[in-house]
């Protein structure tokens, strides 16, 4: 029988810099079920949030002015709707949880995603722990019933 022989060396310093890649850490969000949703190079808490609905913007386009983010998300297109806001309508094309359904974010565009200029992250919909609730999922549930519902 042949004799075996591996070697293997690790090489490192504690003067080198960090490069471009290894500074961008890339941030995963669950959702409330606990199943993986979304990758992307910035944290949420960072990025700016719809006057309507407080839902989190993410640019999934470039721009003249702005770099789009980079992300991955991982959600079932569900059925479009149409609200009513004010001064119009607005059409939403929803993205569900593989596992829950929990409705998790929107678009303006038919999917796929990234097919328009931003994806919308609903406000309490995703945590950066699995497992656990984030603060905001229950935000407004406070508020007086309507005697109709």
């Amino acid at each position: 029988m042949p004799k075996v022989v591996s070697r293997s060396a690790v090489s490192s310093s504690t003067d080198a810099q960090p490069t471009a890649s290894s500074a961008a850490a890339l941030r995963v969000y669950y959702c409330i079920c606990g199943e993986f949703i979304l990758v992307i190079e910035k944290s949420l808490t960072t990025l700016p949030k719809r006057k309507t609905d407080g839902a989190i913007i993410i640019r999934s386009q470039d721009s003249p002015v702005d770099k789009a983010v980079v992300f991955k998300l991982n959600a079932s297109p569900s059925e479009p709707v149409l609200l009513e806001r004010a001064g119009g309508h607005e059409r939403q094309y929803r993205f569900s949880c593989p596992r829950c359904n929990l409705l998790v974010a929107y678009q303006s565009t038919p999917p796929p995603v990234k097919s328009g200029p931003f994806l919308y992250i609903l406000k309490g919909a995703l945590t950066q722990m699995q497992g656990q609730v984030p603060k905001d999922a229950f935000d407004g549930d406070n508020e007086p019933m309507d005697a109709s519902s």
